[in-house]
């Protein structure tokens, strides 16, 4: 029996797989850029990087702060859900605080998002609308099953990210604390959270499970 002949790509599907892969090498550019020079890089740098002229990267990104974005929300989505170890955001309150813990210790686990966080941290816009846009969901979640409390949720939320932020900048800006002493300062933040004192010391006593990193 003569063999089946399979039916050809549609050229469409081709030629999308070719901008995927094409964006998604820019986009990994993007992020060594990040972490040797930090968005204040040129487009001139990013394109030597890159390998390609800046015409090339304006084909498949608006401007080059748009592929910075891209790049930077890429990263640290696929690092929040390592982060989780697999568990939903908003299933658990020592799921959320472990995910935020082990910020403090990206040097070790993602050494290259740990150094385009200490060459963006100058201006810790990124973190903060990072954590109050998932956290946000989270703690709502966590309130309607009675982990927290919901009052001025989103109050205390402002408070934390940018209690956060402050926190990720002495350790990978400043080095002011080390990630232990991170941890310390974190136990006395989500205080803001309207945790009692025995609860945040069970929760931080919690010893943290860093997952493989592929």
């Amino acid at each position: 029996m003569a063999a089946k002949k399979q039916a050809p790509r549609p050229e469409g599907g081709r030629q999308a797989a070719y901008t995927a892969r094409n964006r998604a090498k820019l986009l990994q550019s993007a992020l060594e850029v990040l972490a040797e020079i930090g968005p204040s890089a040129t487009i001139e740098q990013l394109s030597a990087m890159a390998q390609v002229s800046p015409t090339t990267i304006y084909k498949y990104f608006e401007t080059k702060d748009r592929m910075f974005s891209e790049a930077m929300t890429q990263a640290w989505g696929e690092w929040v859900i390592w982060s989780y170890n697999g568990v939903p955001a908003g299933q658990s309150l020592e799921a959320l605080l472990n995910s935020s813990r082990k910020l403090f210790w990206m040097k070790q686990t993602h050494p290259q998002l740990a150094r385009i966080l200490q060459n963006s941290l100058d201006s810790p816009s990124f973190i903060i609308a990072a954590t109050r846009e998932s956290g946000l969901h989270s703690l709502r979640m966590l309130a309607e099953a009675g982990e927290i409390s919901n009052k001025d949720i989103e109050k205390r939320l402002l408070l934390a990210s940018w209690g956060l932020a402050g926190i990720m900048t002495a350790v990978h800006v400043t080095e002011e604390l080390s990630p232990t002493e991170a941890e310390a300062a974190f136990a006395i933040l989500i205080s803001t959270l309207g945790l009692s004192e025995a609860k945040i010391k069970k929760l931080m006593a919690q010893p943290l499970v860093f997952a493989s990193v592929k």
